[in-house]
This record gives structure tokens, C-alpha cells and sequence, in this order.
């Protein structure tokens, strides 16, 4: 239940449906157990037409408070019939069916309400859990299956909106159902209530131990519904590597060796759900079938009991299974949602250790310089950077080369802050950058990567990703700088054409221009280019490199380059090599120099 008061905090902005069901619970409690009493004088018209009131019944106490109300009742129903005993019937019939009426309207408002409370809950855990996934580093998402935080949002906060609704039958409906019922029962017959009490604790021991491994069982299913979207999601994203090695085979024995394990989880999961229901009945027809006897013997042998009270004390009685039954499934609903509970405030109470300071600022120009001094890091257990130093003056352009692995998107990333360093600081104008908020640190900055991340909706869109309120001039100036306004027009809606799912609908030079598009229409005044040209042809890159040129003037740009032939008139070379700086100067005092940045050249000129 710890889990459910977490999440019940999202249910305070939708409280007064809380409320009115609530309200309209005790109301449909209330009726539910009336609508069975109300039999006794039906009951009464029937089997004993010969026994009328003639003058009004005199209250005398709570103690004859059950006989009170029943010859008031049967006053008014001789008084309104007369010797027409059809009469009285129907009247009698009337008054039950307006009970039973009642009853209904209030359940349908009770779960009208409930209906806003269960969805607002839904909306705003997803809403929460979206910006908080949002918002988490790209470290967290290292470590975690894509599929498995989809699961999350999804079927997990699905289970926990399902199991709202039995927590507050719970907590307030059948409880009372139960309870007034158990009132009138007392008000009919004290001591066969009190033979009922014996074997409704052992009937209910019997169900709650059924339902003790629920949660961890509903644990497994929820995981592995996880596993099976992550391969979906896995097998999506690089279906063409699939289909290219004819790996569909193997990965669908992957695939089926999840649902097959899921199929099992579930199907224990399940089985064992469904045998609550049973036993929840047999135990009560079995308490219904001793009542009968018990109560049979009052009747018929001890004359204690009259047979209109009897038959309609059973009503009552099998009117309590109902409830008790749906508490032992709510009971089971709580276990399943606690379990997905748990794994959604898993990630809504996931630490940002890449969080702003409380005093950090909004910086919003860049007027010196970049500092990188002593930073060492490590993803893992490896240092990838050990005491790194760097100055990148404004206006600069400084190209960072060599083999993979050395650490230059490493920097790339530490100078975003898409991760944090170990040791040692980056400074932007001398000041740190943890005491710059992450909004306007990333403000200062554009970005364009070797993979060209394009988003699933049209051109204009994606490039004016940056600035929510660019006007379709801007837009189309940014596309001109990139190369990419010429392509654009062929395209058969212009700027409103959708590029398809990571803009796979355009080759791989058309989306790195639409990324540098993006890039330009933010106008940063520090770029950061990870690789940008590594992966086109020749005349795409051509495009793109003509279009980084125009781009980077003016600009302070960090360029992590993988073609050396694009970065020669860079103001700073830096080669690495396994996280440390072997050599720095122009693209002229390296070629001199005859050392590892020369042989890199030749290899590529070579190739």
C-alpha cells in the first residue's frame, strides 16, 4: 500500500469526484440494503393476507425498532388498500422497485464520478512520467531498455488506474454495502447474524492466502512485457540490418521466447486471479446452505422467526456476497497495481544527478571563451578523459581529430552537459557550467550529429524545432544557409511535406542539411558539430560542408571531425589519442611537425 500513497497524489486536483462518489456510494450502500428489506412487507402481503394493522404502531425504542417499521408499513399499505389485497401487492411491488431504482441511479453516479477521478489520474501520472522521462540524462537511458520504460507509461500506469477503482470500492462501497446490510440483519434476527459472524473470518482467511504471491507473480508479467517491447522496439529500429543478414529467423525466436514467457507468467497470474471468484462463492453458498439449516430450525421447530423475515434475511445474506467478493478481487487488483506502482515511481522518483543548483544562473551571451581544465571521466569503470585541458576563445574554430575511442564526442557531450565530469570544471566566460542553468547553457549552444535526428512530422517542423516561433521567412533563410531550400521545393508539399518516421523518406545528405537548417534558424552563438559529414557521399558532402562553412562564421565552433580534408582551415587542430591531447596547432604547424596528425592525412588522402 506504501506505493498507493505516493500515487495517490495525483488524485488531490480531482478530489471533489473523489467525493461525489463517495457520497453517492453511501446512497447506493444505503438503498441496496433497503431494497431487500422491503421484501418482508411484500412478503407479508403474500402469506399472510388474514394479518392487517388496523391502527397506527406506537414507536417504543431502538430495541423494537425492526417490528415498528414493519407494522408501519403494513398500516399504510391496509390503509391504502382496504380488502383489496391486490392493491396492497401492488403498492408493495411499487415501493421495491423505486428501492432497487434508487439503488441503480446512485451506482450509475457513483461510477460516473469515479470515471474523471480514474482518468485525470491516468492523464497526469503519463504527463508526469513524460517529462520526467524527458528530463532525466542520456546516462539513464544507457542503462535501461527502451521498451521496458515504454512499458512504464503504458500498461503499468494502465494497471494502476484500473486498480483506483477497486481501491475505492474498497475503501468505501462494499464496506458499507456490507455494513448496512450487516444493521438490518442484526434488526431481523440478532442471533442468526451472530451465527453468520463464525464463518465469515475463516471464509476470509481462506481467500486472502490465495492471494499472497499475486504481486510478485503480476512483477514477472510486467517485466517481461517490457523485454517483448524492447525487441519490438529494437527490431524496428534496425530492420533493415535484419532483413539485409536474413536475421528475421533468429529474432523471431527471440521474440517468441518472450511471449512465451509472458504467456506462462500470465497464465499462473491469472489462474490464480480466477480462483478467487469460486472459492469467494462456494464459501458463500456454503455460509448460505448452514443459514438455511440455522435459520430453517427458527422458523419451522423454535417459532423465533417469521417466514417473510426469513426468506428475506437470506436476500440480505447472499446480498453480502456480492461485495465480499469484489473486495477479495480489489484485493487482488491492489497486489497487480502495487507491483505497477512500484515500477512507475521507480523512474518518477529516478534521481537527476545532472539537476540545476539552486543559485545557477541564466546566461544569455557569450563574450570570452570555453575552458576545459583538468576534467578527467569515465562512463563506467575506464577514464575515457584524464586531466583534459582545453581553451576555445570566441570566434575560434577548434577541430578535434583521431581514432575512435579517443574521447572527441566525449567532449562534446561534457561541454552540453548531457553528462557531468568526475573531476576538474568546464567554464563558459569563467563560470562553471553546473552554475549555468542547463536551459540557457544549451540556449548558447547548436548542435548537429553524425546521425541526423529527425522527428516524424513535416520540414518546417523540424527545422524550427529550436524556436518555437520562427515565421516561415526565418525558416526558409535557415534552409538556404544549409543547402537544403532547393531540395525542399522538389519535395511534393514544399515545407509542408512529412519526412516520415526519423525523416527516412530524405538520403542521408538531405537530412544533415535539414539538422544544419535547424541548427542555423537557433542562431547560437557556440557550435558544437560531432562528425557532421562522415557519413555522405561525396557531393552530399560537398552540400553539407559548404553549408558548415557559411554556418560556422561569426561562430564559435567545436568541430569533432572524422574527414580531416573538411577541417584544414580550422584556427585549432587537437589529436587525441586514448583521452589525452598528443598533439594541437593549425592544419599547416601539424603537417610540419611529422608526427601522427600527418599520417592521418596521408592514410585518408591515401584512401
Amino acid at each position: 500500500m506504501n506505493y498507493f500513497k505516493k500515487i495517490l497524489r495525483f488524485a488531490v486536483p480531482y478530489r471533489k469526484y473523489g467525493f461525489l462518489n463517495i457520497f453517492f456510494n453511501i446512497l447506493y450502500a444505503l438503498f441496496s440494503a433497503l431494497s431487500f428489506a422491503a421484501l418482508i412487507p411484500m412478503l407479508d402481503v403474500l402469506f399472510k393476507p388474514g394479518e392487517k394493522v388496523l391502527e397506527e404502531p406506537v414507536y417504543e425504542g431502538f430495541s423494537s425498532l425492526k417490528d415498528y417499521l414493519q407494522d408501519y408499513i403494513n398500516y399504510r399499505v391496509t390503509a391504502y388498500s382496504g380488502d383489496d389485497d391486490m392493491k396492497g401487492l401492488v403498492l408493495v411491488i411499487g415501493l421495491v422497485l423505486v428501492l432497487f431504482l434508487l439503488k441503480n441511479v446512485f451506482n450509475y453516479l457513483a461510477m460516473y464520478f469515479i470515471t474523471f477521478l480514474r482518468n485525470g489520474v491516468l492523464k497526469d501520472v503519463r504527463n508526469k512520467m513524460y517529462e520526467k522521462i524527458v528530463n532525466l540524462p542520456i546516462s539513464y537511458f544507457s542503462e535501461k531498455r527502451k521498451g521496458d520504460v515504454i512499458a512504464r507509461i503504458t500498461s503499468d500506469v494502465l494497471e494502476i488506474q484500473h486498480s483506483f477503482l477497486s481501491i475505492l470500492e474498497l475503501i468505501v462501497r462494499e464496506p458499507l454495502t456490507i455494513l448496512f446490510t450487516i444493521l438490518i440483519m442484526f434488526g431481523i434476527s440478532t442471533k442468526l447474524t451472530v451465527f453468520v459472524f463464525v464463518f465469515i473470518p475463516i471464509a476470509g482467511m481462506i481467500i486472502s492466502r490465495i492471494g499472497k504471491s499475486l504481486k510478485k507473480q503480476s512483477d514477472k508479467v510486467q517485466k517481461e512485457q517490457g523485454e517483448f517491447l524492447s525487441i519490438v522496439e529494437e527490431t524496428l529500429g534496425g530492420l533493415r540490418v535484419v532483413k539485409a543478414f536474413n536475421a528475421e529467423s533468429k529474432f523471431n525466436k527471440i521474440f517468441k521466447k518472450s511471449t512465451n514467457r509472458f504467456f506462462k507468467f500470465s497464465n499462473l497470474l491469472l489462474n490464480r486471479q480466477n480462483l478467487a471468484s469460486p472459492t469467494g462463492e462456494f464459501l458463500g453458498i456454503l455460509v448460505i446452505g448452514v443459514l438455511l439449516w440455522f435459520g430453517g430450525k427458527m422458523v419451522l421447530v423454535d417459532k423465533t422467526l417469521d417466514p417473510s423475515s426469513f426468506i428475506a434475511y437470506m436476500g440480505l445474506a447472499y446480498n453480502i456476497l456480492t461485495p465480499a467478493k469484489s473486495i477479495s478481487k480489489a484485493s487482488y487488483g491492489v497486489r497487480k497495481g502495487n507491483a505497477a506502482a512500484e515500477r512507475v515511481l521507480e523512474v518518477l522518483e529516478s534521481e537527476n544527478p545532472i539537476a540545476d543548483n539552486k543559485n545557477a544562473i541564466n546566461k544569455t551571451d557569450f563574450t570570452k571563451n570555453i575552458t576545459i581544465k583538468d576534467v578527467s571521466f569515465k562512463y563506467e569503470d575506464d577514464y575515457v578523459l584524464e586531466n583534459f585541458n582545453l581553451d576555445v576563445k570566441k570566434g575560434h574554430t577548434v577541430a578535434l581529430v583521431g581514432q575512435s575511442g579517443s574521447g572527441k564526442s566525449t567532449i562534446a557531450n561534457l561541454v552540453t552537459r548531457f553528462y557531468d565530469v568526475n573531476e576538474g570544471e568546464i567554464s563558459i566566460d569563467s563560470t562553471n557550467i553546473k552554475n549555468i542553468t542547463k536551459k540557457s547553457l544549451r540556449g548558447l549552444m547548436g548542435l548537429v550529429t553524425q546521425d541526423s535526428i529527425l522527428f516524424n512530422d513535416t520540414v518546417k517542423n523540424n527545422i524550427g524545432l529550436g524556436k518555437e516561433d520562427a515565421t516561415d521567412d526565418e525558416i526558409m533563410a535557415a534552409a538556404q544557409v544549409a543547402n537544403a531550400h532547393d531540395f525542399i521545393m522538389e519535395l511534393p508539399n514544399g515545407y509542408d511535406t512529412n519526412i516520415g518516421d526519423s525523416g527516412n523518406k530524405l538520403s542521408g545528405g538531405q537530412k544533415q542539411r535539414l539538422s544544419i537548417a535547424r541548427a542555423v534558424l537557433k542562431n547560437p552563438p557556440i557550435m558544437i558539430l560531432d562528425e557532421a559529414t562522415s557519413a555522405l557521399d561525396t557531393e552530399s558532402e560537398r552540400l553539407v560542408q559548404d553549408a558548415l562553412e557559411k554556418m560556422m562564421q561569426n561562430r564559435t565552433s567545436i568541430v569533432i571531425a572524422h574527414r580531416l580534408s573538411t577541417i584544414q582551415n580550422a584556427d585549432s587542430i587537437v589529436v587525441l589519442s586514448k583521452g589525452k591531447i598528443v598533439e594541437q596547432g593549425t592544419h599547416d604547424e601539424l603537417m610540419k611537425s611529422n608526427k601522427g596528425y600527418k599520417k592521418l592525412v596521408e592514410m585518408q588522402s591515401l584512401g
